[in-house]
């Protein structure tokens, strides 16, 4: 009896360590492989040391890429870490109607980010319905090249990845004020503390470790954005390919029978690289401010 209990556990964990191990951890070990040689899709390529990297080094493609995916964060981290925020105080109020908000600003978690790229992309359009009502306004004589311009095609996908990503960290947020004790509110409003001093001194003292949690979540998200670019491009990338982003690098590179295996394959380890980057840098401005 104690001869079968010892292996019990293994039994019930064995399973899920074959999923990891085949699904995973060799998928990971054999992108490094991969990094370091000539491989196609039809054939196994040589050893090439670092020729892959030194590629990328020059990769004016790679390096558009690298810029359009800094600016996606750095307008994504702020926007998705507070408007969530300050959605979920003003929904968890009980205000008449909420329940519709709440319902109405969780249904694009819920959509699919394709559909949604698409109708965004039928909005967008020259003759879209941006461009028609102001046009009949008179508010332009041109229409505004949402979908063309590089810069104005870049902010447009990230517009979107915030209205889609707006009710998901919303919820989220909700989860964290439900732990942030009624008490502590009702005595600093007995002491005098305006709504505002409240919010700096006892919510987000109370959602810190939630904010963290987001902000890493968002990091991620925008380092590794692909549907939005992709769909609103139409596959192209923009205006001479210069509005794609690292994972369309990838996935241009590494598709098709002639497909560059070896350089799609080092360029996801330098993704891997690049996305670790602001995780640490988060991590270390909250142990600074703890």
């Amino acid at each position: 009896m104690t001869h079968r209990r010892r292996y019990t556990p293994w039994l019930l964990v064995g399973p899920a360590v074959l999923w990891l191990a085949v699904f995973n951890l060799w998928p990971s070990v054999n992108t490094v492989i991969l990094s370091f040689t000539s491989a196609r899709p039809l054939g196994g390529g040589r050893f090439t040391g670092l020729a892959n990297y030194h590629r990328a080094l020059g990769d004016e493609q790679l390096a558009d890429a690298l810029v359009n995916s800094l600016v996606y964060l750095l307008v994504c981290l702020p926007l998705l870490t507070v408007l969530p925020l300050l959605l979920a105080l003003l929904v968890e109020r009980k205000l008449p109607g909420i329940t519709f908000f709440r319902t109405a600003f969780y249904t694009p978690v819920i959509a699919s980010a394709v559909v949604v790229a698409l109708i965004w992309g039928w909005v967008l359009d020259d003759r879209g319905l941006v461009n028609g009502l102001a046009r009949e306004v008179g508010a332009i004589t041109h229409p505004v090249p949402f979908l063309t311009d590089r810069w104005l095609l870049l902010l447009s996908a990230i517009a979107l990845t915030v209205w889609k990503g707006l009710g998901y960290y919303m919820v989220i947020y909700l989860s964290a004020l439900g732990n942030v004790g009624r008490e502590l509110h009702e005595a600093a409003a007995v002491d005098g503390a305006s709504a505002v001093r409240r919010f700096w001194h006892v919510t987000l003292p109370g959602v810190r470790a939630t904010m963290l949690l987001v902000s890493v979540l968002i990091s991620v998200s925008a380092l590794r954005v692909f549907s939005e670019l992709y769909v609103l491009s139409d596959g192209t990338g923009g205006p001479g390919g210069r509005d794609m982003s690292v994972v369309m690098l990838i996935q241009m590179y590494s598709r098709g029978f002639t497909g560059h295996l070896g350089y799609a394959s080092a360029l996801s380890l330098l993704l891997f690289a690049v996305t670790v980057g602001p995780m640490l840098v988060l991590l270390w401005i909250d142990r600074k401010a703890a």
